[in-house]
Protein backbone atom coordinates (compact mmCIF):
# COMPACT_ATOMS: atom_id res chain seq x y z
CA UNK A 1 0.00 0.00 0.00
CA UNK A 2 1.22 3.37 -0.75
CA UNK A 3 1.50 6.11 1.73
CA UNK A 4 -1.36 8.52 0.29
CA UNK A 5 -3.55 5.52 0.66
CA UNK A 6 -2.62 4.34 4.27
CA UNK A 7 -3.15 8.09 5.27
CA UNK A 8 -6.80 7.93 3.93
CA UNK A 9 -7.42 4.58 5.82
CA UNK A 10 -6.56 6.04 9.27
CA UNK A 11 -8.73 9.57 8.61
CA UNK A 12 -11.66 7.43 7.95
CA UNK A 13 -11.97 6.47 11.59
CA UNK A 14 -10.80 2.79 10.80
CA UNK A 15 -8.47 1.41 13.79
CA UNK A 16 -5.07 0.73 12.07
CA UNK A 17 -1.84 -1.51 11.92
CA UNK A 18 0.66 0.93 9.89
CA UNK A 19 3.43 -1.61 9.03
CA UNK A 20 6.22 -2.28 7.00
CA UNK A 21 10.57 -2.47 6.13
CA UNK A 22 12.62 -0.41 7.73
CA UNK A 23 12.61 2.77 5.36
CA UNK A 24 9.20 2.72 4.11
CA UNK A 25 7.97 5.92 5.82
CA UNK A 26 6.10 4.78 9.14
CA UNK A 27 6.81 7.57 11.15
CA UNK A 28 6.59 9.90 8.62
CA UNK A 29 2.77 9.05 8.10
CA UNK A 30 2.54 8.60 11.47
CA UNK A 31 2.91 12.65 11.75
CA UNK A 32 1.02 13.30 9.07
CA UNK A 33 -1.91 11.97 10.79
CA UNK A 34 -1.64 12.95 13.92
CA UNK A 35 -1.04 16.62 12.41
CA UNK A 36 -4.28 16.35 10.40
CA UNK A 37 -6.27 14.47 13.08
CA UNK A 38 -5.71 17.41 15.39
CA UNK A 39 -6.59 19.63 12.67
CA UNK A 40 -9.77 18.26 12.26
CA UNK A 41 -10.01 18.53 16.33
CA UNK A 42 -9.87 15.25 17.36
CA UNK A 43 -8.16 14.78 20.72
CA UNK A 44 -4.94 12.39 19.77
CA UNK A 45 -2.83 10.72 22.26
CA UNK A 46 0.05 9.86 20.97
CA UNK A 47 2.12 7.09 22.80
CA UNK A 48 5.06 4.53 21.79
CA UNK A 49 5.92 1.55 23.59
CA UNK A 50 9.31 3.37 24.64
CA UNK A 51 10.20 6.84 25.81
CA UNK A 52 13.18 7.09 23.06
CA UNK A 53 10.34 6.62 20.70
CA UNK A 54 7.18 8.76 21.68
CA UNK A 55 10.03 11.68 22.14
CA UNK A 56 10.49 11.34 18.31
CA UNK A 57 6.00 12.04 18.27
CA UNK A 58 6.13 14.40 21.28
CA UNK A 59 4.25 12.12 23.24
CA UNK A 60 4.42 9.84 26.26
CA UNK A 61 4.74 6.15 26.72
CA UNK A 62 1.85 3.68 26.46
CA UNK A 63 2.88 2.57 29.91
CA UNK A 64 1.75 6.19 31.86
CA UNK A 65 -0.37 7.10 29.14
CA UNK A 66 -2.88 3.85 30.63
CA UNK A 67 -1.64 4.01 33.90
CA UNK A 68 -0.68 0.14 33.88
CA UNK A 69 3.05 1.21 34.45
CA UNK A 70 5.28 -1.75 34.64
CA UNK A 71 2.64 -4.37 35.92
CA UNK A 72 1.96 -7.99 34.38
CA UNK A 73 -1.85 -7.69 35.35
CA UNK A 74 -4.51 -5.12 36.34
CA UNK A 75 -5.37 -5.44 40.36
CA UNK A 76 -8.85 -5.33 41.26
CA UNK A 77 -8.96 -1.90 42.54
CA UNK A 78 -7.00 -0.24 39.83
CA UNK A 79 -9.26 2.11 38.76
CA UNK A 80 -10.31 3.32 42.11
CA UNK A 81 -7.04 4.36 42.46
CA UNK A 82 -6.28 5.92 38.67
CA UNK A 83 -6.27 9.91 39.35
CA UNK A 84 -8.58 11.82 37.80
CA UNK A 85 -6.82 13.65 35.33
CA UNK A 86 -5.43 10.54 34.10
CA UNK A 87 -9.37 9.29 33.50
CA UNK A 88 -10.25 12.12 31.66
CA UNK A 89 -7.13 11.69 29.00
CA UNK A 90 -8.41 8.48 29.05
CA UNK A 91 -12.00 9.62 28.34
CA UNK A 92 -11.13 12.86 26.24
CA UNK A 93 -8.86 10.79 23.77
CA UNK A 94 -10.77 10.16 19.83
CA UNK A 95 -7.76 8.08 19.04
CA UNK A 96 -4.91 6.86 20.50
CA UNK A 97 -1.57 6.53 18.78
CA UNK A 98 0.89 3.11 19.80
CA UNK A 99 4.19 3.45 18.01
CA UNK A 100 7.01 0.75 18.31
CA UNK A 101 4.37 -1.84 18.94
CA UNK A 102 6.41 -4.84 18.84
CA UNK A 103 8.00 -3.95 21.52
CA UNK A 104 4.72 -4.06 23.33
CA UNK A 105 3.47 -7.69 24.78
CA UNK A 106 0.17 -8.86 24.05
CA UNK A 107 -1.08 -9.34 28.10
CA UNK A 108 -0.18 -5.55 28.09
CA UNK A 109 -2.24 -4.39 24.84
CA UNK A 110 -5.27 -6.22 26.76
CA UNK A 111 -4.39 -4.69 29.87
CA UNK A 112 -4.80 -1.16 27.82
CA UNK A 113 -7.86 -2.48 26.12
CA UNK A 114 -9.41 -2.80 29.65
CA UNK A 115 -8.47 -0.07 30.89
CA UNK A 116 -9.96 1.94 28.51
CA UNK A 117 -13.33 -0.46 28.47
CA UNK A 118 -13.69 -0.13 32.70
CA UNK A 119 -12.71 4.18 32.46
CA UNK A 120 -14.84 5.16 29.09
CA UNK A 121 -18.03 3.08 30.30
CA UNK A 122 -18.19 1.56 26.82
CA UNK A 123 -17.76 -2.75 26.38
CA UNK A 124 -16.03 -2.33 22.84
CA UNK A 125 -12.33 -2.29 22.32
CA UNK A 126 -10.46 0.14 23.80
CA UNK A 127 -13.69 1.85 24.95
CA UNK A 128 -14.30 3.00 21.08
CA UNK A 129 -10.88 4.53 21.02
CA UNK A 130 -9.66 4.67 17.46
CA UNK A 131 -6.43 2.68 17.72
CA UNK A 132 -3.28 3.23 15.17
CA UNK A 133 -0.33 0.87 15.82
CA UNK A 134 2.89 1.54 14.13
CA UNK A 135 5.74 -0.69 14.41
CA UNK A 136 7.74 -3.52 12.39
CA UNK A 137 7.64 -7.11 14.14
CA UNK A 138 11.15 -7.96 12.66
CA UNK A 139 12.95 -5.07 14.63
CA UNK A 140 12.88 -4.97 18.31
CA UNK A 141 10.26 -7.62 20.48
CA UNK A 142 9.19 -7.58 23.19
CA UNK A 143 11.57 -8.91 25.88
CA UNK A 144 10.78 -11.17 28.34
CA UNK A 145 12.95 -11.45 31.80
CA UNK A 146 12.81 -14.45 34.33
CA UNK A 147 11.36 -12.89 36.96
CA UNK A 148 8.22 -10.64 35.31
CA UNK A 149 5.20 -12.27 33.13
CA UNK A 150 6.11 -13.81 29.46
CA UNK A 151 4.44 -12.73 26.44
CA UNK A 152 4.82 -12.55 22.92
CA UNK A 153 3.60 -9.84 20.26
CA UNK A 154 0.40 -7.98 20.41
CA UNK A 155 -1.18 -10.51 17.30
CA UNK A 156 -1.43 -12.59 19.90
CA UNK A 157 -3.40 -10.58 22.51
CA UNK A 158 -7.26 -11.22 23.11
CA UNK A 159 -8.31 -7.91 21.70
CA UNK A 160 -6.73 -8.10 18.59
CA UNK A 161 -8.95 -10.44 17.33
CA UNK A 162 -12.60 -8.35 18.48
CA UNK A 163 -10.93 -5.25 17.07
CA UNK A 164 -9.84 -6.93 13.94
CA UNK A 165 -7.57 -3.45 12.52
CA UNK A 166 -6.87 -2.79 9.52
CA UNK A 167 -3.22 -3.36 7.75
CA UNK A 168 -1.45 -0.76 6.07
CA UNK A 169 1.48 -2.37 5.08
CA UNK A 170 4.01 0.09 3.22
CA UNK A 171 6.17 -1.43 0.79
CA UNK A 172 7.37 1.43 -0.84
CA UNK A 173 11.23 2.31 -0.11
CA UNK A 174 12.29 5.75 0.88
CA UNK A 175 15.54 4.66 2.60
CA UNK A 176 17.89 2.31 0.35
CA UNK A 177 19.28 3.31 -3.00
CA UNK A 178 21.08 -0.25 -3.65
CA UNK A 179 19.59 -3.45 -4.94
CA UNK A 180 22.00 -5.81 -3.68
CA UNK A 181 21.59 -4.04 -0.21
CA UNK A 182 17.42 -4.47 -0.30
CA UNK A 183 18.05 -8.41 -1.28
CA UNK A 184 19.91 -8.77 1.72
CA UNK A 185 17.18 -6.92 4.13
CA UNK A 186 14.24 -8.74 2.28
CA UNK A 187 15.83 -11.71 2.86
CA UNK A 188 16.70 -11.36 6.54
CA UNK A 189 12.76 -10.62 6.76
CA UNK A 190 12.20 -13.91 5.43
CA UNK A 191 14.27 -16.07 6.67
CA UNK A 192 16.01 -17.12 3.02
CA UNK A 193 19.97 -15.53 3.62
CA UNK A 194 22.00 -17.43 1.51
CA UNK A 195 25.51 -18.04 1.43
CA UNK A 196 25.88 -15.49 -1.37
CA UNK A 197 24.12 -12.70 0.49
CA UNK A 198 26.41 -13.44 3.90
CA UNK A 199 29.61 -13.44 1.39
CA UNK A 200 28.42 -9.98 0.09
CA UNK A 201 28.09 -8.92 4.20
CA UNK A 202 31.10 -10.60 5.02
CA UNK A 203 33.01 -8.95 2.30
CA UNK A 204 32.22 -5.60 3.85
CA UNK A 205 34.40 -6.70 7.16
CA UNK A 206 37.32 -4.91 7.69
CA UNK A 207 37.06 -2.39 5.19
CA UNK A 208 37.54 0.89 5.85
CA UNK A 209 36.90 4.70 3.98
CA UNK A 210 38.19 6.27 1.48
CA UNK A 211 39.98 9.27 2.82
CA UNK A 212 40.45 10.95 5.89
CA UNK A 213 36.42 11.19 6.41
CA UNK A 214 35.06 10.23 10.19
CA UNK A 215 31.93 7.88 10.12
CA UNK A 216 29.75 7.06 12.58
CA UNK A 217 30.01 3.27 14.78
CA UNK A 218 26.83 1.27 15.53
CA UNK A 219 27.79 -0.66 18.93
CA UNK A 220 25.35 -2.82 20.87
CA UNK A 221 26.35 -2.11 24.53
CA UNK A 222 26.44 1.68 25.68
CA UNK A 223 29.61 0.87 27.41
CA UNK A 224 31.40 0.69 24.07
CA UNK A 225 29.73 3.69 22.76
CA UNK A 226 30.45 6.07 25.65
CA UNK A 227 34.26 4.86 26.00
CA UNK A 228 34.59 5.49 22.23
CA UNK A 229 32.87 9.12 22.01
CA UNK A 230 35.25 10.14 25.15
CA UNK A 231 38.57 9.02 23.78
CA UNK A 232 38.12 10.78 20.48
CA UNK A 233 36.79 13.78 21.99
CA UNK A 234 40.41 14.02 24.47
CA UNK A 235 42.35 13.24 21.23
CA UNK A 236 40.99 17.01 19.99
CA UNK A 237 42.93 19.85 21.01
CA UNK A 238 41.73 23.18 22.27
CA UNK A 239 39.46 24.10 24.83
CA UNK A 240 36.17 22.34 26.02
CA UNK A 241 32.70 23.46 25.73
CA UNK A 242 30.41 22.66 28.08
CA UNK A 243 26.09 23.10 27.36
CA UNK A 244 24.00 22.45 30.14
CA UNK A 245 20.19 22.01 29.58
CA UNK A 246 16.93 23.64 31.23
CA UNK A 247 14.09 21.39 32.33
CA UNK A 248 10.60 22.32 33.48
CA UNK A 249 7.87 20.11 35.28
CA UNK A 250 7.69 17.73 38.26
CA UNK A 251 10.99 15.53 39.28
CA UNK A 252 9.58 12.04 37.93
CA UNK A 253 8.48 13.41 34.76
CA UNK A 254 11.64 15.04 33.59
CA UNK A 255 13.39 12.04 34.88
CA UNK A 256 11.24 9.85 32.87
CA UNK A 257 12.01 12.53 29.23
CA UNK A 258 15.67 12.67 30.05
CA UNK A 259 15.78 8.93 29.49
CA UNK A 260 14.23 9.42 26.08
CA UNK A 261 16.54 12.89 25.18
CA UNK A 262 19.65 11.56 22.43
CA UNK A 263 21.18 14.98 24.22
CA UNK A 264 23.11 14.22 27.28
CA UNK A 265 22.14 16.80 29.98
CA UNK A 266 25.93 18.15 29.72
CA UNK A 267 26.77 18.22 26.11
CA UNK A 268 30.68 18.12 25.73
CA UNK A 269 31.82 19.50 22.74
CA UNK A 270 35.65 20.71 21.59
CA UNK A 271 36.22 22.33 17.68
CA UNK A 272 36.40 19.32 15.15
CA UNK A 273 34.34 17.05 17.28
CA UNK A 274 32.13 14.70 15.03
CA UNK A 275 28.25 15.49 16.39
CA UNK A 276 24.81 14.19 15.37
CA UNK A 277 21.85 16.43 14.89
CA UNK A 278 19.21 14.15 17.68
CA UNK A 279 15.96 16.28 16.42
CA UNK A 280 14.49 17.51 13.07
CA UNK A 281 14.92 20.78 12.18
CA UNK A 282 11.68 22.66 12.05
CA UNK A 283 13.24 25.33 9.00
CA UNK A 284 14.84 21.60 7.40
CA UNK A 285 18.17 22.04 7.74
CA UNK A 286 18.72 19.03 9.03
CA UNK A 287 16.95 15.66 10.49
CA UNK A 288 17.56 13.71 13.39
CA UNK A 289 20.63 11.52 12.61
CA UNK A 290 22.53 13.94 9.96
CA UNK A 291 25.98 14.06 10.75
CA UNK A 292 28.43 17.05 10.62
CA UNK A 293 31.53 19.09 12.70
CA UNK A 294 31.90 21.48 14.86
CA UNK A 295 33.52 24.36 12.52
CA UNK A 296 33.59 26.90 15.12
CA UNK A 297 31.40 28.84 17.89
CA UNK A 298 28.89 31.80 17.56
CA UNK A 299 31.19 34.54 18.72
CA UNK A 300 28.21 36.37 21.02
CA UNK A 301 26.01 32.89 21.72
CA UNK A 302 29.26 30.35 21.74
CA UNK A 303 26.56 28.23 20.36
CA UNK A 304 28.48 25.16 18.26
CA UNK A 305 28.42 26.29 14.32
CA UNK A 306 27.75 22.64 12.62
CA UNK A 307 29.02 21.98 8.62
CA UNK A 308 26.83 18.81 7.87
CA UNK A 309 27.62 16.68 5.18
CA UNK A 310 24.89 18.12 3.24
CA UNK A 311 27.03 21.27 3.04
CA UNK A 312 24.63 23.10 5.65
CA UNK A 313 26.58 25.32 7.85
CA UNK A 314 24.00 25.54 10.73
CA UNK A 315 24.38 27.96 14.22
CA UNK A 316 22.56 25.29 16.38
CA UNK A 317 20.92 26.92 18.92
CA UNK A 318 18.97 25.16 21.75
CA UNK A 319 16.05 22.99 21.04
CA UNK A 320 12.88 21.96 23.13
CA UNK A 321 11.57 18.41 23.84
CA UNK A 322 7.97 17.57 25.61
CA UNK A 323 6.51 14.99 27.31
CA UNK A 324 2.99 15.07 26.95
CA UNK A 325 0.26 13.57 28.48
CA UNK A 326 -2.66 14.32 25.81
CA UNK A 327 -3.59 17.27 25.80
CA UNK A 328 -1.59 18.52 28.83
CA UNK A 329 2.25 19.34 28.81
CA UNK A 330 3.68 17.43 31.82
CA UNK A 331 8.06 18.34 31.29
CA UNK A 332 10.07 19.88 28.94
CA UNK A 333 13.65 19.61 28.12
CA UNK A 334 15.57 22.46 26.60
CA UNK A 335 18.61 21.57 24.90
CA UNK A 336 21.42 22.14 21.94
CA UNK A 337 19.94 19.58 19.68
CA UNK A 338 23.77 17.41 19.41
CA UNK A 339 25.60 14.60 20.63
CA UNK A 340 28.62 12.84 19.67
CA UNK A 341 28.37 11.07 16.95
CA UNK A 342 32.16 8.86 17.22
CA UNK A 343 29.24 5.68 18.01
CA UNK A 344 25.74 5.32 19.23
CA UNK A 345 24.14 2.28 20.22
CA UNK A 346 22.18 0.27 17.34
CA UNK A 347 18.80 0.91 19.46
CA UNK A 348 19.30 4.78 19.39
CA UNK A 349 19.82 4.52 15.71
CA UNK A 350 16.58 3.04 15.25
CA UNK A 351 14.33 5.32 13.21
CA UNK A 352 17.63 7.56 11.88
CA UNK A 353 18.94 7.13 8.43
CA UNK A 354 23.01 7.17 7.88
CA UNK A 355 24.71 8.28 5.12
CA UNK A 356 27.25 5.40 6.30
CA UNK A 357 28.49 3.81 9.30
CA UNK A 358 30.40 1.05 10.64
CA UNK A 359 28.90 -1.40 12.31
CA UNK A 360 30.20 -3.69 15.24
CA UNK A 361 27.75 -6.85 15.38
CA UNK A 362 30.27 -9.15 17.23
CA UNK A 363 28.09 -8.60 20.54
CA UNK A 364 24.06 -9.02 18.92
CA UNK A 365 22.13 -10.70 21.53
CA UNK A 366 18.99 -10.29 20.03
CA UNK A 367 16.88 -11.10 16.97
CA UNK A 368 16.44 -8.43 14.89
CA UNK A 369 19.40 -6.32 16.29
CA UNK A 370 21.53 -6.78 12.81
CA UNK A 371 18.26 -6.08 10.62
CA UNK A 372 18.11 -2.70 12.67
CA UNK A 373 21.56 -1.87 12.39
CA UNK A 374 22.18 -2.81 8.52
CA UNK A 375 19.09 -1.01 7.34
CA UNK A 376 20.42 2.11 8.64
CA UNK A 377 22.18 2.92 5.84
CA UNK A 378 21.26 3.44 1.88
CA UNK A 379 23.84 1.09 0.70
CA UNK A 380 25.61 -1.83 0.93
CA UNK A 381 29.14 0.46 -0.11
CA UNK A 382 27.94 2.70 2.68
CA UNK A 383 28.85 0.12 5.04
CA UNK A 384 31.77 -0.87 7.11
CA UNK A 385 31.57 -3.80 9.23
CA UNK A 386 33.72 -4.23 12.05
CA UNK A 387 32.38 -7.44 12.71
CA UNK A 388 29.24 -10.10 12.88
CA UNK A 389 28.20 -12.46 14.98
CA UNK A 390 25.54 -15.68 14.29
CA UNK A 391 22.47 -13.89 16.33
CA UNK A 392 22.43 -10.64 14.22
CA UNK A 393 21.78 -13.06 11.14
CA UNK A 394 18.72 -14.16 12.77
CA UNK A 395 15.10 -12.02 12.88
CA UNK A 396 12.05 -14.00 15.20
CA UNK A 397 10.26 -16.67 13.48
CA UNK A 398 7.05 -16.01 14.92
CA UNK A 399 7.90 -12.67 13.24
CA UNK A 400 8.14 -14.38 10.32
CA UNK A 401 4.64 -16.23 10.06
CA UNK A 402 3.23 -12.69 11.38
CA UNK A 403 4.35 -11.20 8.57
CA UNK A 404 2.41 -13.56 5.98
CA UNK A 405 -0.73 -13.29 7.91
CA UNK A 406 -0.50 -9.41 7.64
CA UNK A 407 0.67 -9.38 4.15
CA UNK A 408 -2.32 -11.65 3.48
CA UNK A 409 -4.75 -9.38 5.59
CA UNK A 410 -3.29 -6.20 3.49
CA UNK A 411 -4.07 -7.34 0.47
CA UNK A 412 -7.91 -7.76 1.91
CA UNK A 413 -8.04 -4.68 3.50
CA UNK A 414 -5.97 -2.71 0.21
CA UNK A 415 -9.17 -4.12 -1.78
CA UNK A 416 -12.04 -2.98 0.70
CA UNK A 417 -10.48 0.69 0.68
CA UNK A 418 -9.95 0.73 -3.56
CA UNK A 419 -12.66 3.53 -2.91
CA UNK A 420 -10.09 5.63 -1.15
CA UNK A 421 -7.66 5.90 -4.10
CA UNK A 422 -9.53 8.82 -5.89
CA UNK A 423 -9.41 10.51 -2.38
CA UNK A 424 -5.92 9.85 -1.68
CA UNK A 425 -5.41 10.93 -5.31
CA UNK A 426 -6.58 14.50 -4.91
CA UNK A 427 -4.89 14.65 -1.52
CA UNK A 428 -1.30 13.93 -1.87
CA UNK A 429 0.91 14.08 1.11
CA UNK A 430 4.74 15.27 1.08
CA UNK A 431 7.16 12.62 0.87
CA UNK A 432 10.54 12.43 0.15
CA UNK A 433 11.28 12.18 -3.16
CA UNK A 434 8.29 10.17 -4.49
CA UNK A 435 4.35 11.74 -3.30
CA UNK A 436 3.95 15.67 -3.84
CA UNK A 437 2.76 18.10 -1.50
CA UNK A 438 0.19 17.85 1.16
CA UNK A 439 -2.95 20.44 0.21
CA UNK A 440 -6.51 20.59 0.51
CA UNK A 441 -7.92 18.28 2.45
CA UNK A 442 -10.07 20.46 4.77
CA UNK A 443 -12.02 21.80 1.58
CA UNK A 444 -12.02 18.21 -0.32
CA UNK A 445 -13.76 17.44 2.55
CA UNK A 446 -16.08 20.06 2.68
CA UNK A 447 -16.82 19.25 -0.81
CA UNK A 448 -17.72 15.60 -0.60
CA UNK A 449 -20.12 16.54 2.92
CA UNK A 450 -22.08 18.69 -0.03
CA UNK A 451 -23.17 15.22 -1.65
CA UNK A 452 -22.60 12.72 1.27
CA UNK A 453 -23.50 14.85 4.78
CA UNK A 454 -21.65 12.24 7.29
CA UNK A 455 -18.39 11.60 4.71
CA UNK A 456 -15.42 10.99 7.34
CA UNK A 457 -17.48 11.47 10.46
CA UNK A 458 -17.17 8.44 12.52
CA UNK A 459 -20.06 5.63 12.85
CA UNK A 460 -22.31 5.93 15.83
CA UNK A 461 -24.63 3.20 17.69
CA UNK A 462 -27.77 4.46 16.05
CA UNK A 463 -26.30 4.35 12.79
CA UNK A 464 -24.99 0.93 12.65
CA UNK A 465 -28.39 -0.22 13.96
CA UNK A 466 -30.45 1.56 10.87
CA UNK A 467 -27.89 0.49 8.39
CA UNK A 468 -28.27 -3.23 9.32
CA UNK A 469 -31.81 -3.21 10.00
CA UNK A 470 -32.26 -1.71 6.44
CA UNK A 471 -30.34 -4.22 4.98
CA UNK A 472 -31.78 -6.76 6.21
CA UNK A 473 -35.12 -5.58 4.74
CA UNK A 474 -33.71 -5.28 1.38
CA UNK A 475 -32.47 -1.66 0.72
CA UNK A 476 -29.95 -1.42 -1.83
CA UNK A 477 -26.11 0.21 -1.32
CA UNK A 478 -27.30 3.24 -3.42
CA UNK A 479 -30.76 3.51 -1.14
CA UNK A 480 -28.52 3.05 2.29
CA UNK A 481 -25.86 5.72 0.93
CA UNK A 482 -28.11 8.35 0.14
CA UNK A 483 -30.15 7.74 3.84
CA UNK A 484 -26.72 7.41 6.19
CA UNK A 485 -24.66 10.70 4.27
CA UNK A 486 -22.08 8.76 3.37
CA UNK A 487 -20.01 7.33 0.17
CA UNK A 488 -21.58 3.85 -1.07
CA UNK A 489 -17.90 2.21 -0.67
CA UNK A 490 -17.95 3.40 3.07
CA UNK A 491 -21.35 2.01 3.45
CA UNK A 492 -19.74 -1.47 1.09
CA UNK A 493 -17.35 -1.47 3.86
CA UNK A 494 -19.53 -1.20 6.87
CA UNK A 495 -21.43 -3.98 5.69
CA UNK A 496 -18.63 -6.30 5.13
CA UNK A 497 -17.48 -5.53 8.30
CA UNK A 498 -20.89 -6.72 10.61
CA UNK A 499 -21.85 -9.14 7.65
CA UNK A 500 -18.66 -10.41 5.88
CA UNK A 501 -16.64 -10.13 2.92
CA UNK A 502 -19.28 -11.87 0.56
CA UNK A 503 -22.32 -9.79 1.83
CA UNK A 504 -21.89 -7.89 -1.43
CA UNK A 505 -21.39 -9.53 -4.45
Amino acid sequence: MKQGMALEVMLSGESVLLTGPAGAGKTFVLNQFIRMAKGEGKHVSVTATTGLAATHLGGTTIHSWSGIGVSDELQPNFIEYMAKGRREIIEKTDVLIIDEISMLHDFRLDMIDEVCRIVRKKDEPFGGIQLIMSGDFFQLPPINRGDSRAGGFVVNSNVWQELDPAVCYLEEQFRQDDQELLDILNALRAGELNRGHAERLLARVGVEPDGDGVITELHTVNVDVDKLNDARLDLLEGDELFYTQSSNGSKNYIESLQRSVLSPAVLRVKKGALVMAVKNSLERKYVNGSIGTIIDFEAVTEYPIVEFRSGKVVTMSPDTWELRDGEKKRASITQIPLRLAWAITVHKSQGMTLDAAKIDLRKAFVEGMGYVALSRVKNLHSLYLIGINQMALRVSEDAQTIDVLLRDKAARDKKRFAYLDEVANHHKIEVPKKIAKASGWADKIAKMRLVHPNAYRPWVVNQDVLLKEKFQNGATVKELSKLLGRHEGSIVMRLQKHFGEDVIQ
